[in-house]
């Protein structure tokens, strides 16, 4: 009689997801208002509407475009909507906040995004290892929109797992 290796991980109906498959792939630009401070410190408004007259937003076609201000200054709450409103229908999509604030918002945005459906009333396990790192805010993410539809939630490996939350 021959042995049969059986593989009880994937006959164990566990639904895996891996979080990496979320992370942004594309490179988010940054849009930096401090090129556009007169001596650092302070926005001019007829120099900085005519600045974004003479910029070439053909170079922000399809991309993540992170509008910031790298230095310790007073920017007006209009001057990123003037910004905005030059870039937003170039660009794929902006933001207000630094290149690794915008790739954490599109992270959990891609994650909100999961069709729920898949994973109603199935027992689901996150997957804790990869070559990237994950931040706590998307396992946190990934919890909230499962808990409600998932039989039971897991982290880790099918083989060494913690549960998180089991439906009663």
């Amino acid at each position: 009689m021959e042995d049969v290796i059986v593989n009880r991980v994937a006959n164990s109906g566990l639904l895996s997801i891996d979080l990496e498959e979320y992370l942004p792939k594309d490179e988010i630009k940054p849009f930096d208002l401090k090129d556009y401070l007169f001596r650092g410190l302070i926005l001019k408004e007829k120099e900085f509407r005519e600045a974004l007259k003479n910029i070439d937003w053909e170079q922000y076609r399809n991309q993540y475009v992170a509008i910031t201000c790298s230095t310790d200054a007073i920017i007006p709450m209009w001057a990123y909507m003037l910004v905005v409103s030059y870039v937003q229908p170039i660009a794929r999509d902006v933001f207000t906040g630094t290149p690794d604030e915008m790739h954490k918002f599109i992270f959990l945005k891609n994650i909100a995004s999961i069709n729920t459906g898949t994973y109603t009333g199935q027992r689901v396990i996150i997957k804790g290892c990869g070559d990237h790192p994950i931040d706590p805010a998307a396992y946190a993410e990934i919890t909230r929109i499962l808990r409600p539809v998932a039989k039971s939630i897991m982290y880790g490996e099918a083989c060494s797992n913690v549960p998180i939350y089991k439906k009663k």
